[in-house]
């Protein structure tokens, strides 16, 4: 059974033009939206360079973009393992949206509202919900809060697990079960029967798990993964200093020719920003 938490699953699902049903629904559940407060639409953002990506044997960023009506940025991503980073890599892609529009001489209220829904397949954060909301607030006067302009949502599949039972009245909850790989093929054609969004979204994914050509990306998206991430497991593992920052630092230039900032190849290869900054990199 195929997990549609994976990473190239999810943007296929709700990432590409004419997902915006299930996207829409979605959205509206975790941002608690009902009856005549539901967005009504969502324009999708697609990755313009997903399937070249995948040819070419990359593993690349499957994030959702999104824009709702009013002009909000939404960012969807699932994180299905624990890099130990990502209060600070949901901050970075939070901030790099929220500027991303704004052109040379154009005034700061120009700016969008930018909302990210993180989807995490482990247990993170200390909190007693499995939906956590972060929002600029004063310290010591709660409901003072600074600017709608940020907004950063958490879903804990760990703690969904462990404290949700049977609570299919809850919109979220009925995605949350049809995300949860260990649900049962009884709940789940429940939650299917329940909801028009989730029931498009199940037949999206059926059409991708039968489609020759899908799953042939499926499959080179993941051997992308998997060589990846032995390249930096390996990097890292090197007893010999020398060796481990030879292959950081290819890794290091790949990534520059991809577009990355110095400052995130420091969190992905440990190299100090000086050495970043002085390499050169053929385009």
């Amino acid at each position: 059974m195929y997990d549609p938490l994976n990473n190239f699953f999810f943007y296929k699902i709700f990432g590409e033009r004419g997902d915006e049903v299930q996207l829409l629904g979605f959205i509206n559940a975790v941002l608690g939206k009902t009856g005549n407060d539901k967005f009504v639409s969502v324009e999708i953002l697609e990755n313009s360079t997903f399937m070249a990506d995948i040819i070419g044997g990359k593993s690349c960023s499957l994030d959702v973009r999104a824009q709702l009506p009013c002009g909000t940025m939404v960012n969807c991503e699932v994180q299905l393992r624990d890099k130990k980073n990502m209060d600070r890599r949901s901050l970075f892609y939070l901030s790099k949206e929220y500027v991303r529009r704004l052109k040379s001489g154009e005034d700061y209220l120009g700016l969008e509202n930018v909302i990210a829904i993180n989807i995490l397949d482990y247990d993170f954060l200390e909190t007693k919900n499995f939906h956590s909301c972060f929002r600029l607030r004063e310290d010591t006067e709660h409901d003072i809060i600074l600017t709608e302009a940020l907004q950063v949502h958490f879903i804990n599949m760990v703690k969904y697990r462990r404290q949700v039972k049977d609570k299919l009245s809850n919109p979220l909850c009925r995605w949350l079960t049809w995300f949860d790989k260990n649900s049962t093929l009884e709940l789940l054609e429940e939650v299917v029967k329940m909801d028009t969004a989730i029931q498009t979204a199940d037949s999206r994914m059926t059409y991708v798990i039968r489609d020759d050509e899908e799953m042939l990306a499926y499959e080179r998206y993941m051997k992308a993964d998997c060589d990846r991430t032995a390249e930096l497991n390996f990097a890292r593992d090197q007893g010999r200093e020398e060796e481990r920052k030879e292959r950081d630092i290819t890794i290091a230039k790949n990534a520059l020719a991809e577009g990355s900032t110095p400052e995130y190849i420091q969190k992905i290869t440990g190299l100090d920003l000086e050495t970043i900054k002085g390499l050169t990199v053929t385009r």
